[in-house]
């Protein structure tokens, strides 16, 4: 799926990206990316290593300028009066640990201007698992630790677009799973959630729409369905005997008494299993929709 221009202005969106390039010395780390994100949406962004990611949130927060193209957040660009508006959670992020849990989190509640700050830092150490840390110093938590933390600095402001870079990064299992509980919580309330992640599964379960990047440029973008429509479908088959050449199929993954298949996105998997079942003895066939994971290998490695 290629790149889609935003048509006219939606009145729904909150943050709009018009053909923002971005270069480091020659190096194009953005190249024309565009498209936006609505107003209580969970938006991934996707891509490898190196991909422009990074870059692009920096952008976003205006840490860096684009070099050409827009953005608009609120529907205006980016300004100290809307700072506060926005939550931020970096990918790696370092804080003083000579100073208190508590008082760290006042710090920062300070410099967005919260009220009622240490009720709120309540509420959220203890939603965080971190209540019995209060008293403590940054040095004496775990990196898990740590990173809950920081997510607390991110929301404590209550903003209105919460932007994660990896925000799953050190947490153990049941861990994740609390961080993806209340981030869909804060969706459910009208927060607009915009995650990168590495986290495939976690995409699948969580976001509305998805951007990808590679080399800079969007090679991906939309609804989740629609993506996985235009990547056809994937076929789970177990067999005995040999498999004979197959036709309008992508890929096939052989394995011996198992293989999967992806088919283009219009074959008929009817007529493949017919054709199948006269060479070989079918133990399984099983179609899917091919995951977001399968995906994502696919588009980077091209």
């Amino acid at each position: 799926m290629t790149e889609r221009s935003p048509a006219g202005k939606n009145e729904t969106a909150v943050l709009q990206i018009d053909h923002v390039t971005k270069v480091f010395d020659t190096k194009t780390v953005l190249d024309a990316v565009t498209f936006e994100v609505n107003k209580g949406e969970v938006f991934g962004l996707l891509g490898p290593n190196g991909a422009g990611k990074t870059t692009l949130i920096r952008t976003i927060l205006d840490i860096f300028r684009p070099d050409s193209g827009t953005i608009s957040l609120f529907g205006r660009t980016f300004s100290d009066d809307i700072k506060d508006a926005i939550g931020y959670l970096p990918e790696e992020g370092s804080l003083d640990k000579e100073i208190g849990v508590a008082e760290c989190i006042r710090y920062f509640a300070n410099l967005k201007h919260v009220q009622g700050i240490d009720e709120k830092a309540d509420v959220w150490l203890a939603r965080l698992t971190l209540a019995d840390y209060k008293d403590k110093k940054i040095q004496d938590l775990s990196k898990g630790m740590h990173r809950r933390l920081q997510f607390i600095l991110a929301v404590i402001h209550d903003p209105a677009v919460l932007i994660l870079d990896e925000p799953f990064s050190g947490l153990d299992p049941l861990n994740m799973k609390l961080l993806k509980d209340i981030l869909l919580d804060l969706r459910a309330k009208g927060t607009t959630i915009i995650m990168s992640t590495h986290q495939m599964d976690e995409v699948e379960r969580m976001c509305d729409r998805i951007l990808m990047l590679n080399s800079g440029k969007v090679v991906l973008y939309g609804k989740l369905d629609e993506i996985r429509q235009e990547f056809g479908l994937s076929v789970e088959l177990r067999y005995e005997g040999t498999l004979p050449h197959l036709d309008n199929i992508v890929s096939i993954s052989d394995s011996g008494n198992a293989a999967e298949i992806v088919v283009l996105k219009d074959a008929d998997t009817q007529a493949l299993l017919k054709t199948l079942a006269a060479q070989v003895t079918v133990k399984k066939f099983e179609i899917k929709q091919r995951s977001m994971n399968e995906i994502f290998l696919e588009v980077a490695g091209k």
